[in-house]
This record gives structure tokens, C-alpha cells and sequence, in this order.
């Protein structure tokens, strides 16, 4: 069957559907929103007959996973892992700024690239599979998340607890320019680092030890570890107290971006060896949270090239490539499991306000991902 066709003539459906999915704004710390945009999801994945169960949360919205064609497993050989996430970036009221509409070939609105349109691909592709009596040589387990953006240690203990029960994940975020799957994506290293001196009178300021200087000295020491495409960037920082007050205190957040782990523990130990410029200042690193890098391994190629020969019988060109931003696509990966990431439609503007997608990329992964849950 030539599900790109198919899809061509669902394609209002899917619009449809998206622009809903669109308007229920989702910011990742707004739990109320988010939680009302997972409520209607839940229920799309329930119209299709998957098997719907949530997993209330205190301070992120409720975590959601589906299963579809659920049943007795033979072995783990037997089900897949598909991630998607809900939450956006975007304040609540952009969508009246930024409102969802279609221009031509491209599709507009907060959130529609990353990544409400996977949502929306997994839906439909499923509620095909299910209307056509096609049934998938695997169980497929969804994960909904509602904190992707930020991050949360519930979310990421959920992914890994389903993960170990998949032979093979797939993630529906954007695609790279072109289309091109993620097969490689950096770790991130999220890192705080407090500075303790000592106040004074700002008329005798040799009588303290300035915490502001000493963080601008440790920011100015940073570049030692920019090397090859390791990356560091001082995202936050703050300190003091008053204009007239020698300040006691001084902080900043540092995001590290890394290929390899070594990367990582290399950047770590010197951040914890680091020695105060001035006397009697003090240093704590912590670290706030890390994602592994997804790496390329014999697993992931075998998956990737599994997947070509399906998309080459489509008629379709599959090419993969890496990037620097992070994913839940990295924690299955990091785990060892074969992962396939970008599935998602292609477009532009992700996280800025000429967010937008493709859509006959829209249609066309659609019609790839439903081949990819049917014959993976």
C-alpha cells in the first residue's frame, strides 16, 4: 500500500488535528496547561484502542504511556519504544502572537516542529494501522513527556524502565535540515558553580573578598575547557547584594556540550580541581543534571540501514547525521539499545517564532514512521 498517498488525502485530518493539539498551549512549567494537553492526547491514544496509563506528577505535568496491540510478550524482541513529548517552550497567550496557520508549503505555530507534529504522525499512523487491520510485528509502547525541555528525573526513569524492555527505540523529534534521521547527538552537562567570599562595606572594600570578581575570573578560565567540539556556555549568573556591599556571594550555570563521556568527566574533574584566584574565596561545584551523548554504535547503524531498505522501497532517499542539541533519544542510547532519532517532520525555526514545518514532509514521514511501526 502506498501510505503517502493514503496520507495526501487524510491531510486536512491531520492539519486539523494539529492545530487543536497547537492551541492547547503546554508550557513545560505550567502543569495545568500541560496537564489538559496530555488529558487530550490520552484520550486520542484511547480512541484508538490503545491501553492508556498515566502517571501523576507534583511539579511537571502527568506522564503518559500507551500501548498498542498490547498482549503476553515472548521476549523483549517483541516491542518497541516510541518517545514524543508535549511540552513546549513557549509562554502561555504566544499562540495569539504567534498564531497556528498554513502558508503555502509550511505550517505555522508554537510548538508545531518541536514537537507536537510527532504527536499528531504517531496518532495517525497508528489509527491507520488499526483501521486497516494491519497489525505491527512488535507491541509499541509510547512515552508522552511533559517535561523533555527541562528535563526531570521522573521522566528520565520512566524512559529507561520501558527501554529496558525494547529491542529498538524511536523518537519522533524533528528531522535535520533535509530530513536527515539524528543518529548522534552531544551530551549535555548542566552545572552550577557558587562562589563564597566575604562582605564588606563598599567604602573599604579591601577589608572582603569579592565573590563577583572570583566568578569573573572562573568565567574567564572556562576557555581552557573549549576543546575540539567540547562547548561551555555560562547560560545564568547572578551575585551580591547591594551596590555598596562587597559581595559575600556569586553564582552561575554552565551548560557543557559533549561527543564522548570522556568529554564530560575531563570538563567535570577540572571544574572540581579548580583553585580561587583570590584569597579566601571559596569554590562548590554541583552538578544539576547530565544527559548522555548518543553515540553511534554497530546497534544503531544495523537499525539505520534496516531502515533505509524501507524507506528505499518507498521510493525514498534516507540519509543520517548528527547534532549538538539533546533529546530523550539520548538516554535509551545511552542505555545500549538501538535508537533512531529525527523522525519527525522537517521544517525550521525551532524554539524561535518563525517555527514552522513542511507539509509535504508532514505526509511523507507519516508514511515512513507508519512503515517503520509496521516492519521494524
Amino acid at each position: 500500500m502506498d501510505f503517502r498517498l493514503y496520507f495526501r488525502s487524510r491531510q486536512g485530518e491531520m492539519v486539523h488535528l494539529l492545530k487543536q493539539l497547537t492551541i492547547l498551549e503546554s508550557p513545560t512549567h505550567d502543569k495545568k496547561a500541560v496537564d489538559a494537553c496530555a488529558a487530550f492526547v490520552a484520550r486520542e491514544f484511547k480512541r484508538i484502542g490503545c491501553k492508556v496509563t498515566t502517571f501523576p506528577q507534583k511539579d511537571i505535568g502527568d506522564l503518559t504511556v500507551a500501548e498498542f496491540a498490547p498482549g503476553r510478550l515472548k521476549s523483549a524482541d517483541d516491542e518497541m519504544l516510541v518517545l514524543t513529548h508535549i511540552d513546549t517552550v513557549w509562554p502561555a497567550g504566544k499562540i495569539v502572537k504567534m498564531p497556528f496557520y498554513v502558508s503555502g508549503n509550511k505550517l505555522y505555530g508554537p510548538g508545531v516542529l518541536d514537537m507536537k507534529a510527532g504527536v499528531v504522525m504517531l496518532l495517525t499512523a497508528l489509527r491507520s494501522l488499526n483501521g486497516l487491520n494491519v497489525k505491527p510485528r512488535k507491541r509499541i509502547t509510547v512515552v508522552v513527556n511533559t517535561a523533555e525541555e527541562t528535563g526531570h528525573p521522573a521522566a528520565r526513569d520512566l524512559i529507561r524502565k520501558l527501554a529496558r524492555k525494547a529491542s529498538l527505540v524511536l523518537c519522533l523529534e524533528p528531522a535535520l535540515p533535509g530530513g536527515a534521521l539524528k543518529l548522534e547527538r552531544k551530551g549535555r552537562l548542566v552545572v552550577r558553580l557558587d562562589v563564597h567570599g566575604r562582605a564588606a562595606h563598599g567604602g573599604s572594600p579591601e577589608k572582603g573578598v569579592s565573590a563577583i570578581e572570583e566568578l569573573v575570573a572562573q568565567i574567564a578560565r572556562l576557555k581552557r575547557l573549549r576543546t575540539g567540539e567540547t562547548t561551555v556556555n555560562v547560560g545564568l549568573m547572578g551575585g551580591g547584594e547591594k551596590a555598596n556591599v562587597v559581595a559575600e556571594n556569586a553564582w552561575a550555570i554552565l551548560d557543557v556540550r559533549f561527543w564522548k563521556l570522556a568529554d564530560r568527566d575531563r570538563v567535570l574533574k577540572i571544574l572540581r580541581e579548580a583553585v580561587p584566584v583570590l584569597r579566601g574565596a571559596r569554590l562548590k561545584v554541583s552538578v544539576e543534571s547530565t544527559t548522555p551523548p548518543m553515540e553511534k554504535t554497530k546497534a544503531s547503524e544495523k537499525l539505520f540501514v534496516r531502515a533505509q531498505e524501507i524507506a528505499v522501497g518507498m521510493g525514498l532517499s534516507l540519509k543520517g547525521g548528527k547534532t549538538g542539541g539533546g533529546s530523550d533519544a539520548s538516554i535509551a542510547a545511552g542505555m545500549g539499545i538501538p535508537t533512531l532519532d529525527g523522525l519527525g517532520p522537517d521544517g525550521a525555526g525551532i524554539h524561535a517564532e518563525n517555527e514552522h514545518l513542511l507539509l509535504s514532509s508532514f505526509i511523507e514521514r507519516t508514511a515512513l514512521l507508519t512503515e517503520f511501526l509496521k516492519d521494524l
